[in-house]
Formats: C-alpha cells, sequence, structure tokens
C-alpha cells in the first residue's frame, strides 16, 4: 500500500505537468484510476445492498404487478393490475391504499398512487397510466369501397364517404382526395397523427339503375267488379337522362284472387330497375252475412264446446289463436272448415307493442305453430286490442299506423269489428245479456263482424243463441276467407 500510494503521489500531476508524463506512466496513472473507481462501485453497491436490506427488514414493501408506465387506450375500460405488499414475509396487501383516478374520456397522464401504513412505517409507489390515442379515423363509404362508378361527363360530387374518429368525431372535412393513375385516394389524419389511407379503383361508366317507387306500394288490395288502374310511380335516374318504364301482368277484376304486375325501368346506359306488385282481388262486402270472430283461444272446456255448437248448428267461424291451449283444438278448427287467424303469441302487450320488430317476433312464434299444426300459412291478423287501441302508445307512439300498412305490404289482412259481444268485461254480463248484445246489432245493410272470446264461459252458452236467432231472420253465416275484404276501425296511435 506504500508503495501504491507513493506511485499515486508520484504520479499525480498538475494539469500543466500531465503532459510531460511519458506513455508507462500515463498507463499506470490509468490503471491505479481504475483501481479506485472499482472500488468506490462496489463500496456504493454494498452501501444500496444494505439500505435495500434494510428496508426489507424493517420496511413494509409494495411490488407492483405490470409495467410502472403503463399505456391504455383512449375510452377503453383501465383494469388494475395488481400489487403485492408484504412486511418479514407476512402479506399485507389489504392494508394498501390506492389513490387516483384514470380517466380514459381524457387524454392525458394519470399518476396512480399506492401506500402502506404498517407498525409506523409507510412506503409510497406510484404508477403512471397514460391514456393515448393511437386508432386511427374511419373511412366508410356508402356505395361500392372497392370501386368508385362516375357517371360520364359528370364530376365527383365527393358525397359519398364519411370520416369519423373515436377521438375527434366527424373528420370527413379532413379528407383529402387525390385521383392518379385511375386510383382515387382517401386519407386523413385525427389531431394525434394518426392517418388512415383508403384506395379505390375509378371507372367512368353508369352501372347504377334508375330509382323506382310505386305511389301505392307493392301490395294493393281491389275489389272484384270494381275497374283496375295502374299505379303511378315516380323514377329516378342516378346520372339524369330520359328512363323508359314498362308495364306488364294481367288482373282479372272478375275473379278474386292475387295478381302480379310488374313495373321495369331501363336507363339509357341499359341499366333494369324491376319492381313486383301484389293485386289482390277482394270479394265485395257482403251485407247480411255474420262473422262470428273468437280471440285468444284455445281453451279446454270452452273452445271444444263452442266447436261442438258449430258443428251441430252447421255454421264456421274464425279463431284468432295465441300460443296458449292445446294444439289438437287448434287442428279439430282446421279439419273441420273454421278459418284460423293469428291474435298474439304472448297477449303482453308491452311485448307486442314493444316495437316494430318485437311485434313481428310476437307474430312469427304464433304463425309458426298454427303452420306446424295445420301445414298452412295463416295471413289472416287481429291485433291485440284492434287496430284502433291506443294501449300501444304507452309502448311506441305511432306504432299502429305504421303496422297497419305494414302488414297489408307483407300480404296480411287484418280484421277488427263493428259488433261487441262484450263477453270479455271480466263476467259482468251472463249468456242472454252477451247474445242481446249482438242480436240487437245486427243489421242486413252491413257485414256484421261479431268479436267474441272462446275462452269466456259465457260465450259458449251465448253462441248457440246467436246462431238460432241470425238463421231465423234470414242471416247467412261465414268465415272469414283468403279474399274477404277486411272490416277495419280508425287508427288511433
Amino acid at each position: 500500500m506504500r508503495k501504491r500510494y507513493n506511485l499515486n503521489h508520484r504520479y499525480r500531476p498538475s494539469f500543466r505537468s500531465f503532459s510531460k508524463l511519458n506513455a508507462l506512466q500515463k498507463k499506470r496513472l490509468s490503471r491505479l484510476h481504475l483501481q479506485m473507481f472499482i472500488q468506490l462501485s462496489l463500496f456504493l453497491v454494498i452501501g444500496v445492498c444494505l439500505m435495500a436490506s434494510y428496508q426489507m427488514l424493517f420496511f413494509p414493501r409494495i411490488m407492483l404487478e405490470g409495467d410502472r408506465v403503463l399505456e391504455v387506450e383512449y375510452q377503453d375500460k383501465y383494469s388494475e393490475p395488481g400489487y403485492i405488499s408484504s412486511y418479514r414475509g407476512k402479506d399485507i396487501s389489504s392494508k394498501v391504499k390506492v389513490t387516483g383516478k384514470v380517466d380514459t374520456s381524457k387524454v392525458g397522464e394519470y399518476p396512480v398512487v399506492y401506500q402502506v401504513f404498517y407498525e409506523g412505517k409507510v412506503i409510497t409507489k406510484t404508477r403512471i397510466v397514460k391514456v393515448v390515442d393511437s386508432k386511427g379515423p374511419s373511412i366508410e363509404f356508402t356505395g361500392n369501397k372497392k370501386k368508385l362508378y362516375i357517371c360520364p361527363n359528370q364530376k365527383y360530387l365527393y358525397d359519398d364517404y364519411k370520416a369519423t374518429d373515436n377521438y375527434d368525431g366527424d373528420i370527413t372535412s379532413s379528407v383529402e382526395v387525390v385521383e392518379k393513375n385511375g386510383k382515387m385516394r382517401y386519407q386523413v389524419k385525427d389531431s394525434f397523427g394518426n392517418q388512415t389511407e383508403v384506395f379505390r379503383d375509378v371507372f367512368y361508366e353508369d352501372v347504377e339503375g334508375p330509382s323506382l317507387t310505386l305511389d301505392s306500394g307493392n301490395t294493393v288490395m281491389v275489389t272484384k267488379g270494381d275497374s283496375f288502374q295502374n299505379s303511378t310511380y315516380q323514377v329516378e335516374d342516378n346520372c339524369g337522362g330520359d328512363v323508359d318504364v314498362s308495364i306488364s301482368g294481367d288482373v282479372d277484376m272478375s275473379q278474386v284472387g292475387e295478381y302480379e304486375k310488374i313495373y321495369k325501368a331501363v336507363d339509357k346506359a341499359g341499366n333494369a330497375t324491376e319492381v313486383k306488385q301484389k293485386v289482390v282481388v277482394m270479394e265485395p262486402v257482403k251485407k247480411g252475412v255474420i262473422y262470428l270472430t273468437f280471440d285468444d283461444g284455445p281453451r279446454s272446456g270452452t273452445t271444444d264446446v263452442i266447436l261442438n255448437v258449430l258443428k251441430e248448428k252447421g255454421v264456421h267461424a274464425t279463431f284468432f289463436v295465441t300460443s296458449g291451449g292445446p294444439d289438437d283444438l287448434i287442428k279439430r278448427m282446421y279439419d273441420e272448415g273454421h278459418s284460423i287467424g293469428l291474435h298474439t303469441a304472448s297477449h303482453d302487450y308491452s311485448v307486442v307493442y314493444g316495437s316494430i320488430d318485437s311485434y313481428f317476433n310476437d307474430l312469427k312464434i304464433v304463425s309458426d305453430r298454427v303452420e306446424k299444426i295445420t301445414g298452412e300459412k295463416s295471413m289472416l291478423i287481429r291485433f291485440p286490442g284492434g287496430s284502433s287501441n291506443t294501449i300501444s302508445k304507452k309502448y311506441t307512439p305511432g306504432i299502429m299506423s305504421y303496422l297497419t300498412r305494414e302488414v297489408v305490404s307483407r300480404g296480411y289482412r287484418y280484421y277488427d269489428w263493428n259488433i261487441d259481444s262484450h263477453d270479455a268485461e271480466g263476467g259482468k254480463y251472463d249468456a242472454d245479456e252477451i247474445s242481446e248484445f249482438v242480436i240487437s246489432n245486427l243489421s242486413y245493410d252491413k257485414v256484421n263482424m261479431v268479436l267474441m272470446h272462446d275462452v269466456k264461459v259465457a260465450t259458449k252458452d251465448a253462441v248457440g243463441k246467436i246462431i238460432d236467432y241470425g238463421l231465423a231472420n234470414g242471416y247467412s253465416f261465414e268465415a272469414i276467407g283468403p279474399y274477404t275484404d277486411m272490416v277495419v276501425q280508425r287508427v288511433n296511435n
């Protein structure tokens, strides 16, 4: 050590004299400095280890799971990666308090602080959570995503795309559109520099058929014996110019049934659009006819009794069924020549009138049931509460105005009533009173569409009296057929 000290002392020159040392002297001095640096570093490492050991022995520890700096995508959910805290081998994770809120709805840095206080000692660690936006905007097209067709001799209108960003919202106005070498390039950046680029092939051709809309809809109902007029229509071509429209298909107004008319529009480029229209020729109104209709069934103990009466009297009726009751009664109705219509599967107004889709989903359930039992698809409908009901407004305002048009457009026919037997009013009336309600409202000058319910006990006893009166006084009884003219009420929703 003495020798080494002397060497250090001997070769510790001033800045002025350092340059006078020869190469060997400089080399020896560098080795000495390196040895001193290693010794100092070793002492420092030992000190840090001793300090860490001291903290491990005498202070709680917090170990964060995951990275100390995390990135979370904007609007994604932040999930805490977790942590472990211990003191002298004892798990004290439950003692850790975590503070700091990560708001992923705003881009930025959020500190999450973990602190544990145990036996008078406290330790704190911090995690930084960065909320970032690294997602590029999206570009959507209203037409073909891969190909762009522009009418000949017309300019591109820049109106068939939309750009949206998860952070900036609608940024369509920022889209840069460039045409080059038969390609159209769409490029857009969001406020964080995320870029999206989309290419489409460009063709200057007219490949789109004209639009053709019938003013009277795709299903129309007319009455046998009346004159038939083709529907008026609206036609428009995307590239302008004249459009030729032809109409084909015959309708025999002397015969009830379904016919088809075809409207075809052709533009100058030869693109064609075809619309098919169903024309239903209905029976003329039959005055003096009584249509006995029954809702809500079938039900054992009442429906079967009513069927017995109808069979005994030689009268046919119409049953608007639900998804309740036994299948064999529906099969019996069908086998004995009665008409089967669709009322509702659930008879729950909140379900039936909850939405347009909810109504048709409910209708499909009862329709599938009838078709499975009878082998035929029924197109006869009665709305729960009738088309004039207002309770539907509580669930979906305006739904009846839409449904009454839509069911006809889909080929269904709906039937309300013009005579109410009042048999559904909670057992308020007996069989004599129910039959009197019906009889007193019959008329030779109208169609007599009678509302009854085959699930009511009093109804089964009233049916025979109504039939006896009708037959004795010149009325006839019929079931609603495929082309029976609809009896409808005023829509109030």
